[in-house]
């Protein structure tokens, strides 16, 4: 360690030189480089995390600026995973940073997981989330998990030691569209780096074996009236048995929906409009705002109650904000009609706008 720069930390009662050390040798992994991942990552790298591993594939999207403060205007369109592995490398010399640069799936979770101590889920759907339970529970592994909705959020440490995983809490995923996420629902831009935050620090005490870890505990933090509180719960030790990852997780379909650039759907709109049918599925003040004048406005927790007024013998195309509301559409229709021809529109309205103007 050079100089004086974690002398803040070495110079702590109860922490001291030795925790430093702690966390220099160890080697953690953040699952999504977003409104969770990025204070965790941030934090981790200036205290000193020996390693850092960043598993990413999207995009920079303006829509993301307000809550992902280590991006900027200039990085909009740039990858996530370059720009946050760049900017973490210039803040600390004396440590690393690994990047892999893919989604995180069924065929390469265990593989990349088994490289490191620790796990941080920062990610922002269901299917990411049980996927990394079990595979922490596979390979024995302890993770922090931390979520987001609209003004509140939670953080809990599972699979550590002998406590309970995230199963134990969640036994099965919800039903699709039952939960909307922070897309549908929005979230004020603050939460997630006070959520992040404190998985930083559920990050730090599991490593260096502070006291308080909040396993078999979760944390919910509400943002009007600052409160916190903790609910208990147990351990099911038929969950911590799994030798096997599920055949099949959600997020691992949605790379199946047939997607299209906004260039091929100008394209589609102005030479077959008679065969094409589009569908905003956007809430109604996003559309309201900057909708495109063919679109049919369908919000998606309304999809499915409105299958009856999307006509079978036309081309269906979905579009939300960035093209994640977009896949999630495409494949209920999927999933209901057998496979039609439904697209998913890449990058969405925030594509579009870039492409051909600005809307509304």
């Amino acid at each position: 360690m050079k100089g004086d720069r974690y002398i803040r930390q070495t110079s702590l009662k109860d922490f001291g030189p030795e925790k430093q050390k702690m966390l220099l040798k160890a080697k953690v992994l953040v699952v999504g480089a977003g409104g969770l991942g990025i204070p965790v990552l941030q934090y981790l790298k200036a205290m000193g995390v020996g390693e850092l591993g960043l598993v990413e594939q999207d995009v920079i999207e303006l829509s993301n600026l307000q809550r992902q403060v280590i991006y900027g205007e200039a990085d909009v369109g740039k990858s996530k995973l370059e720009t946050a592995a760049a900017k973490l490398r210039e803040m600390n010399s004396e440590t690393t940073v690994q990047t892999h640069d893919t989604f995180l799936t069924r065929s390469n979770a265990l593989e990349i997981l088994s490289g490191y101590d620790l796990i941080v889920d920062a990610s922002d759907n269901f299917a990411t989330r049980y996927l990394i339970n079990d595979a922490c529970v596979i390979l024995d592994k302890p993770f922090v998990s931390g979520a987001i909705h609209g003004f509140e959020g939670q953080v809990s440490v599972f699979n550590y030691q002998e406590g309970p995983t995230y199963r134990c809490l969640f036994p099965s995923p919800p039903q699709p569209g039952s939960i909307q996420d922070c897309n549908v629902h929005g979230v004020l831009g603050v939460i997630p780096g006070i959520i992040g935050t404190l998985q930083a620090m559920e990050v730090v005490k599991v490593i260096t074996k502070l006291t308080g870890i909040l396993k078999g505990k979760l944390l919910i933090y509400n943002g009007i009236d600052q409160s916190i509180r903790h609910i208990s719960f147990p351990t099911v030790k038929a969950n911590k048995t799994r030798k096997n990852l599920e055949p099949r997780y959600e997020a691992e379909f949605c790379g199946h929906v047939p997607s299209i650039g906004v260039d091929q759907l100008h394209k589609e709109l102005r030479e077959n409009p008679e065969n094409t049918f589009l569908v905003d599925v956007r809430n109604r003040e996003e559309f309201n705002l900057n909708g495109l004048e063919e679109a049919v406005h369908i919000p998606l927790e309304a999809l499915k109650s409105a299958f009856a007024d999307i006509p079978q013998d036309k081309t269906v195309y979905f579009i939300c904000q960035s093209g994640k509301r977009s896949l999630v559409a495409a494949r209920y229709l999927m999933e209901s009609r057998n496979g039609d021809s439904v697209f998913s529109v890449e990058g969405g309205i925030e594509a579009w706008e870039r492409q051909f103007g600005i809307l509304g």
